[in-house]
Parts: structure tokens; C-alpha cells; sequence
């Protein structure tokens, strides 16, 4: 019996084995162990979710219980004076809270002033929890109020769930007896749940939502795993984790839902493949070894071959080969040899490659973990900062050195004044003493965060992320970021042109801190032209180029303006009009830098100061297709 009628049995037989074990291993064992981390990390992603709700209802919570704990309050439920209303609780105070209701209950769970306002807009908005002039029935709204006690949690209205928190009111000085509750309500709107789901890194939406008075149906899908408030539904593509989310009394109020994509799985059945692979090949290489013991008479030749190859595996060196010209099944093994040896010191480079890679990605993730770690504290001394200077008695002084200014001629009420001057002036100085020190650490902080972002720009040299946007998003996002001391030196004007673009793939992220640094640079060419405030209007237009359709934003000032020596060099590296410690923004130089790594450019205009200047930005014009439009609008 010749050779290969043997080598095909034996393949044969040994292949049916090794399918089998290889599928009882990748069906019963690998697999469910790629399903089961899936659903913890769906789990955990709505964990996130839930943390950002909450998160959201404990701010709400905070922010109650500032205004409940202010003297002005205090004596607002006391007096009923009006006049605290009109000065203190306006359309753009209550915009500035983000919150949709308002309303002052006194004793008997009956509102003394209350308001409801429509998200965005702020018309007067027909909410039922308003309407109804007191507090819910229900028995924790009575028990918060008779015994002085915070809540916050969510409840049903007629304009959908609502994030509400109420509060004791107090002196000012976090002491009673309490003279009632307010009350802050902000609305779940699609708008809010696009933004916890941002925060939460998860695409979140509300399955199920129950209406005033009825009963939440639908909580979840007929064939959805159930586990307590939780379920779980596995799709092909997608794994949906449904939320039940209870309101203040308890009662079930609206089912959340994430689509996680099945990235996990996928990726663990590509992997499993590539162990097939790789097994598959091992065994073709123990049975051509089979195969050489079966036939004696090519025993040596396949010894011979044996013996390269045990020189190579034990050696380091990879451009060996077996070079056995042979016109048989030996010859066609060393050649496979061969060629398998070129392939894999190809994966070992590709290997490195990838894994230098690997390692630049996690330094960079690690800089910036540090970055998160460094603004927690900067945060918490910010806010301690704030909190000293608002209980600073700066009102009692002022009071005290306008009655002295009056020069009234009794010495007893004179002394009297001069003494309380000497201690609101001790609090005073105890105040800016404390308060140096929280600077103290800021800038240790901020010196930190220098650090690790200087540390992290060796690795932003990495191809920018594109995405499909609508260009007043990426613009307004922008201005968010700018600072609002300069923010409010500036009257922004958004042409409708930016809308008329539609939705366009853009590196959103890089853009935003140009556009940033942009509205940065307007606002200080106003103040230096000595104006507390100015206008900045921003448009786009396609603009056909020599390297195809481009778009061109124009960012148009009416400050000092530029003059005509600094035209050129304003995009230089190093070069600024600004003093150092004037100086807010990252530079135009960096500006210019990236955006001509996106394949467009920058240039300036002005006719000199004072007339203002424009700064253009040219990009390259990728429009979404179509399917891509309406989901990024």
C-alpha cells in the first residue's frame, strides 16, 4: 500500500477526532465563558447608568438644599414679601439651576409660590405637580415636611418622570426650626437621558414609562432573562439590559434600556478560530511525523528533518531553513517548513509592532487615569474655595464702614461699629488665610495636571477619530468649554449657515478645543480693546479648492483687531500679542498645526485695530451618507 492512501486514512481518522474535541471545547466551555463576561460587563454598564442618575438627583439634592438654607429664604416664609421673589427667583435664575419647577410649601403642604417652566425655552409649562397648588398625598412628602427632612428621588407627572428634591428651610446657618420646604424638580426629558447615557458611556433610552395614576405595563420583554428590576435580552448584534426605576414612594415609575453591541462574543469566536487554526496546523505537523514512522524506508530523510528543525526551535534564529530539494511528500514537507518558518517570523514582527503599540496605548491610558486622579482634589478644594468666600460677611462690612462713613455723633453707637468692624474684619482675615491655602493646593494641583498633559503629548501624534456631527453641536459644545468669566464678554452670534451644512464626518474632538480656543482668542482681543463686552459671529460656507470641497468657517470679532505686521506671524510657533498672564489659550500655532494635519488650513483678516478681525478655518468637506445623517441629527 503506497504512501498516501495511509496518509489520508490517518488524516482521516486523527481530523475527525481533533473536530470533535476542538467542538465540544469551543461550543460547551469557551463560548459560554465569552456570554457570561458579556452580561457582566451589560450589567455593569447599567450599573454606570444607574450611578449617573443618581449622581444627577444628589446634585439636584445639594443645590435644594443651598437655596433652602439661605437667611433671604427665611425670611421670605415669614414675611410672604414678594419682592424676594422678583429679585431672587427669575426665568434666568431658574434656567441657571437647570430645573423645570419651583415652589415654596409652608406647613400645611400648600405652596406659597410656585412655578413650572418648559426645558429650553422657559414658557410657563402646564405641570401637574405645580398645578396642584400643595404637595403630593403621598405620606413621605408629609413626614419630610412635619419633621424637617430632606428627600430627593423621581415622580410622575403629566409632562413625563421628573428628578425632584426637597429640602427643610432654614436660617442660612443650617439651624431651625423650619419654616417649610422648597422644592426643585427638573424633567427627564429625552434631551437629560441623552446625557446620562453620555455620561454613563452607554446608549440609553426609556423603554417603559407610567403614566400619572395608572400602572407601569410593559416593564419588560416576554422573552427577556429576569433577575429582580433587572432583565437582560440577547440579541444577535446586541445585548438589551432593561432597568426598573422605582419613584419616591417606591413605586415602579419607568423601565430604562442599553443596547450593548456583542463585541466580546464576536471577538472571543474570532479568537477561538484562530486557536482552530493554529491546533489544525499542529496536528497536520504530528501526523506527518505519523506518517514518516509508517514508512521506514523514508525514516532517515524524515530524521534528517527532525534534526533541522530541533536546531531551529532551540535556537533563536528564524532565517534558517530546511533547503531539502526532494520531489516527494519529505521534499513537500520541508518546503511547507519553510514557508511556515517565513510566515511566522513575519507574525513575530507584526507581533512587536503591535504590542509597542499596546504598550504606548496603556502609558497614554495610564497619564491620563493620573489626570482623573488629579482633578478629583481640584474639584473638592474649588468647591471648599466657593463655599468660604460665600460665607464671607463681606455685606456686614460694607454695612458697618457705610454707618461710619455717616460720621454720626453718638461716640456709643461709633465705639459699637468699630468693634464690630474688628471682628467681621478677624472673620474676614481668617476667610482669605483659609482660603490661600485651597488656592495653595489648586495650583499644586494645577501644576500636576500641566505635568500629565505634558507628559501625555508625546502620544497625540495618533491619527484623530472621525466622527459624523452637525456643526451647531460641535460649536456650542465649544463655547461650553470656554471659561464664563470670558464667555460673558461675549454676545455669540451662530449664522443658520452652520445648520444648512447638514451632518458631516469631522474630527469632533480636536475641532472643539480649535473652536474653543477661537472664542478664547475673541474675547481677549475685547477686552483689550478696553470694552467690557463685544460680538463674535460664526459661519460656514463650502468653498470649492485646489484640493477639492472644503468647508470654511469664519470666526468674525469686532475686537482690537490684528495688525498688519502680525498677520503672518500669528500662526507662528511662540508668537502672541498677549501678555503671559493675559494669555488663555493653547495658541494658534497649535490651532494651525492640527488642522493641517486634517488636511485643511487657517488664515486671518483685518483691517487693523480697531476693526476687529476674522479667523478662517479650512477643512475638507466629508459629507454622512445618508442613513449616518439621521442618526447623528
Amino acid at each position: 500500500m503506497k504512501l498516501r492512501p495511509k496518509v489520508i486514512a490517518l488524516l482521516g481518522g486523527l481530523f475527525g477526532v481533533l473536530a470533535a474535541s476542538q467542538f465540544f471545547t469551543q461550543e460547551k466551555i469557551l463560548l459560554p465563558s465569552f456570554a457570561a463576561l458579556e452580561r457582566e460587563v451589560a450589567t455593569t454598564d447599567m450599573e454606570r447608568v444607574n450611578q449617573a442618575l443618581n449622581r444627577d438627583l444628589d446634585l439636584i439634592a445639594v443645590t435644594t438644599a443651598d437655596w433652602a438654607d439661605w437667611d433671604a429664604t427665611y425670611r421670605f416664609m415669614q414675611s410672604r414679601d414678594t419682592a424676594f421673589i422678583d429679585e431672587n427667583i427669575t426665568l434666568s435664575a431658574i434656567q441657571g439651576l437647570r430645573v423645570n419647577a419651583v415652589a415654596f410649601v409652608d406647613f400645611t403642604g400648600k405652596f406659597l409660590w410656585a412655578k413650572a417652566i418648559a426645558p429650553g425655552t422657559g414658557d410657563p409649562l402646564d405641570l401637574d405637580l405645580i398645578k396642584q397648588g400643595a404637595l403630593p398625598p403621598a405620606a413621605i412628602w408629609q413626614e419630610a415636611l412635619s419633621h424637617g427632612r430632606s428627600l430627593h428621588g423621581l415622580v410622575s407627572t403629566n409632562r413625563g418622570a421628573m428628578l425632584v428634591a426637597g429640602a427643610p428651610i432654614l436660617d442660612g446657618h443650617g439651624r431651625g426650626p423650619s419654616r417649610g420646604m422648597l422644592i426643585l424638580g427638573r424633567l427627564l426629558t429625552e434631551d437629560e437621558i441623552a446625557t446620562i447615557g453620555r455620561q454613563a458611556q452607554a446608549n440609553l433610552a426609556i423603554s417603559a414609562l407610567r403614566k400619572p395614576g395608572s400602572e407601569l405595563a410593559g416593564i419588560f420583554p416576554a422573552d427577556a432573562e429576569k433577575s429582580g428590576d433587572q432583565a437582560l435580552m440577547i440579541r444577535d448584534d446586541f445585548t438589551d439590559v432593561y432597568q426598573v426605576v422605582h419613584d419616591l414612594t417606591g413605586v415602579p415609575l419607568m423601565t430604562l434600556r442599553i443596547q450593548v453591541p456583542r463585541n466580546i462574543s464576536q471577538r472571543g469566536r474570532e479568537a477561538v478560530d484562530y486557536a482552530v487554526f493554529f491546533t489544525v496546523v499542529s496536528g497536520v505537523a504530528v501526523l506527518l511525523l505519523m506518517i514518516v514512522m509508517l514508512n521506514s524506508s523514508v525514516l532517515k530523510p524524515i530524521g534528517q528533518v527532525t534534526d533541522r528543525a530541533v536546531e531551529i526551535g532551540q535556537g533563536n534564529d528564524l532565517t534558517l531553513r530546511l533547503d531539502l530539494p526532494r520531489a516527494d511528500e519529505i521534499g513537500t514537507l520541508a518546503q511547507a517548513f519553510d514557508r511556515m518558518l517565513e510566515r511566522l517570523a513575519a507574525a513575530l514582527r507584526q507581533l512587536v509592532d503591535q504590542s509597542y503599540e499596546a504598550g504606548v496605548a496603556e502609558n497614554a491610558g495610564g497619564i491620563l487615569h493620573n489626570l482623573g486622579n488629579a482633578m478629583t482634589p481640584l474639584g473638592v478644594n474649588v468647591a471648599g474655595l466657593q463655599n468660604a468666600l460665600r460665607e464671607a460677611p463681606t455685606a456686614d462690612v460694607e454695612l458697618v464702614v457705610a454707618e461710619l462713613d455717616q460720621e454720626t455723633g453718638d461716640p456709643g453707637r461709633k465705639a459699637d461699629l468699630e468693634k464690630l468692624l474688628r471682628l467681621t474684619s478677624r472673620e474676614l482675615a481668617r476667610i482669605v488665610t483659609a482660603a490661600q491655602h485651597d488656592i495653595d493646593a489648586i495650583a499644586r494641583q494645577a501644576q500636576t495636571i500641566r505635568e500629565v498633559l505634558a507628559h501625555q503629548a508625546q502620544y497625540s501624534n495618533s491619527s484623530k477619530p472621525v466622527e459624523t456631527v452637525l456643526l451647531p453641536q460641535i460649536v456650542e459644545q465649544s463655547i461650553e468649554l470656554v471659561p464664563p468669566a470670558l464667555r460673558e464678554t461675549l454676545t455669540i452670534d451662530i449664522d443658520p449657515s452652520l445648520q444648512q451644512v447638514g451632518a458631516v464626518r469631522l474630527a469632533r474632538t480636536t475641532l472643539q478645543q480649535v473652536f474653543q480656543n477661537l472664542v478664547l482668542n475673541a474675547a481677549e482681543a475685547v477686552r483689550d480693546a478696553g470694552r467690557e463686552h463685544g460680538l463674535l459671529s460664526i459661519s460656514v460656507a463650502p468653498a470649492s479648492t485646489d484640493r477639492g470641497e472644503q468647508l470654511r468657517f469664519c470666526f468674525a470679532d469686532d475686537g482690537v483687531g490684528i495688525a498688519e505686521d502680525n498677520l503672518a506671524r500669528i500662526f507662528e510657533k511662540g508668537f502672541s500679542t498677549k501678555a503671559a498672564s493675559t494669555n488663555s489659550g493653547i495658541g494658534l500655532h497649535w490651532c494651525a498645526n492640527v488642522v493641517n494635519e486634517l488636511g485643511g488650513r487657517m488664515y486671518a483678516e483685518s483691517a487693523g485695530s480697531p476693526r476687529g478681525s476674522k479667523l478662517f478655518v479650512m477643512l475638507p468637506l466629508e459629507r454622512a451618507q445618508p442613513a449616518r445623517r439621521q442618526r447623528a441629527a
